[in-house]
């Protein structure tokens, strides 16, 4: 990690996810973390687009209540098949009826990135699509993953940074970190904007 001087801002990570964490560490940048309590259930006739944006923003103002004087990451991810969400499994019946339903299809995740200045209130955010072609699978490969790399804590039930590459045809995208949880491309133009140099 760099050194914090008097010229960074603190910098915190509006999270309480170890994916997100790993990903922000690769910036070697000081930063904290902090848990934001927020109800992340989805509102009537609002797209996975719009959710994950006003997540993502509802995070890091949430955070800024605890840190006034910081720049605030706020992100939140949704993935959708069509018109379907599809959120984490939490358990291995879930992981299983979600891998039968994305088998063979093409699965949209949406990340919401947002930098919040929560001494200026400058806010920026942007929702980066990443496009996830899945294989077709038997029962027996899907069963298999499952027991293996048990992703019952990421949406659409597939660590695509683990084996779950191996359920994957395709993904198309601008930034594969997003697919991970925090699209580090997108943010690194958003903190040097607020004036954090990453290199």
């Amino acid at each position: 990690m760099k050194t914090k001087n008097d010229s960074t801002p603190q910098i915190i990570l509006g999270s309480s996810s170890i994916y997100r964490k790993e990903l922000l560490q690769r910036l070697q940048i000081c930063f904290e973390t902090s848990n934001p309590q927020i109800d992340e259930t989805p509102l009537i006739n609002e797209s996975p687009r719009q959710t994950a944006a006003r997540l993502a923003e509802a995070k890091a103002r949430a955070v800024a209540t605890i840190y006034p004087q910081a720049l605030i990451i706020g992100s939140d991810q949704v993935a959708a098949l069509g018109d379907i969400r599809l959120g984490k499994p939490l358990n291995h019946a879930n992981a299983v009826e979600q891998l039968r339903q994305t088998q063979g299809k093409e699965v949209v995740f949406y990340t919401a990135v947002c930098v919040l200045n929560s001494f200026t209130d400058k806010l920026h955010i942007r929702v980066i699509p990443y496009h996830v072609q899945f294989r077709r699978l038997s029962d027996q490969q899907i069963e298999n993953y499952l027991l293996k790399e048990q992703p019952y804590q990421c949406a659409g039930s597939a660590k695509s940074e683990g084996l779950g590459i191996a359920l994957i045809e395709r993904m198309t995208g601008d930034d594969p970190s997003g697919l991970i949880g925090l699209p580090l491309i997108t943010l690194i133009d958003m903190l040097t904007i607020e004036g954090v140099k990453i290199i």
